[in-house]
């Protein structure tokens, strides 16, 4: 089997990175749309790395994140999560499953993304929603205030946990959608 063109490379990137992008815009226009915004945008970082286009994938993730800021400069708050972790997570998992082949690696690797996932919901939490968004303002903010921490710890990590699995599933499913194109 040949090697697919570097052409070929940045048409498959480029496709993903413009879904990417309109899925982030979409999704911090319409609030009720933001997390499936999140997920499509993932998914669609997927398809350069079902042809083993590493560098396609890192880029089509920068810039669909560069797209969706420019597109939505009012709303770029919304946009933090994808750009500090969910869009690059994909990207990870693929050099994860490709480099790493011990199963105390795989368990040192999930424990570095499970606690840079923690980093950013406590950055999201403590820096965004709290004083920006108004979080503190909500009736259910007394209730969870001195559990916070085992919240984004405990419940991030547990929450992680699925999602990185479900990604994994993910690519697995986008690899064999993308195994049937003729290139």
């Amino acid at each position: 089997m040949k090697k697919p063109s570097r052409s070929y490379e940045i048409a498959l990137s480029a496709i993903a990175c413009a879904f990417a992008a309109i899925c982030l815009t979409v999704g911090s226009y319409v609030d009720t749309l933001l997390a499936a915004g999140y997920i499509l945008a993932t998914f669609a970082l997927m398809l350069p790395l079902a042809k083993d286009f590493v560098w396609g994938g890192a880029l089509a993730f920068v810039a669909a994140s560069l797209l969706a800021f420019l597109f939505n400069i009012g709303g770029i708050l919304k946009l933090v999560p994808f750009i500090m972790f969910l869009g690059i997570h994909p990207v990870l998992n693929f050099l994860q499953k490709k480099y790493v082949h011990k199963k105390p690696l795989h368990a040192l690797a999930f424990l570095a993304k499970a606690a840079w996932f923690d980093g950013m919901l406590c950055f999201f939490w403590f820096v965004l929603a709290v004083p920006v968004f108004g979080v503190n303002e909500l009736s259910f903010y007394p209730a969870i205030e001195k559990y916070i921490w085992y919240l984004i710890f405990f419940g991030g990590t547990a929450v992680f946990a699925a999602y990185d699995y479900m990604i994994f599933l993910c690519q697995r499913s986008m690899n064999a959608i993308v195994r049937r194109l003729r290139r």
